[in-house]
């Protein structure tokens, strides 16, 4: 399976991107995975906080499986790509922490991103490389300004530069770098899951209430996404990835 679920006893459900013989990086029938995964979480009351990481030592996610995109021509559509990514297209109250190592780029990183919380394991590389694929992180570019000082959000999107997790934390979007980010994890989630689900539940729906997508957002980001597949530059860029790979 590309995507694993795995509920424990203690009310938190560990997801766990499994592909890492390509460092993680996400397939279609991965996306398609993850958006049934959050809805099955959000319908399971004995579930109360969820972990999301990554399979190996190397990553927990490099992003879009672009040999993919280069393959089909294409990018998932944009409901799938949603419902993908935790509490956008599926409803979901449970606070979800992304427990990150390793490569955290593109795609990956726009799932951390829309995590509730996120550790980060000192070797974590973060970053958005989409524009040196002629691509985009649509998403992640209305949600980053609202999280991080907005110079900040441009910078790592403009020019493309990694960050490491010491930065991430001090521009506020890491909460801790820590050497083990799964123990790390099994401690905040156990805290959460002894909390009542109906005050956490509900401190968390006030507090995404502000960055709900629109319909009107959405339809900027599919339009973008749209638009950006017609270019040439989203095509070689690509094919030189795949070449390069």
């Amino acid at each position: 399976m590309s995507i694993l679920l795995d509920k424990r006893a203690n009310g938190v459900a560990w997801v766990t991107i499994n592909r890492p013989q390509v460092l993680n990086a996400l397939d279609i029938p991965a996306k398609e995975r993850l958006g049934e995964i959050w809805q099955e979480i959000a319908d399971d009351e004995q579930v109360r906080v969820a972990v999301l990481t990554g399979a190996g030592e190397k990553a927990f996610c490099a992003g879009s499986d672009i040999k993919e995109i280069n393959r089909t021509g294409r990018m998932v559509s944009t409901e799938t790509l949603m419902r993908a990514i935790p509490s956008v297209g599926v409803p979901l109250f449970k606070p979800v922490i992304a427990a990150m190592h390793g490569y955290c780029i593109g795609m990956g990183m726009t799932l951390a991103l829309h995590c509730d919380l996120r550790l980060a394991a000192t070797n974590a590389v973060i970053g958005y490389p989409e524009v040196k694929h002629g691509m985009i992180s649509g998403v992640s570019a209305m949600r980053l300004p609202q999280l991080i000082p907005n110079a900040f959000a441009m910078e790592m999107m403009l020019m493309a530069r990694n960050i490491s997790a010491e930065e991430g934390k001090r521009i506020g979007l890491i909460n801790a770098v820590v050497e083990d980010v799964q123990g790390e994890a099994d401690k905040w989630t156990s805290t959460i899951a002894s909390y009542s689900p109906a005050a956490v539940q509900a401190t968390k729906r006030l507090a995404i209430f502000p960055r709900r997508i629109s319909e009107t957002e959405n339809t900027e980001i599919a339009a973008a996404r749209t638009w950006i597949e017609t270019k040439d530059d989203y095509k070689d860029g690509a094919a030189a990835f795949e070449q390069k790979a």
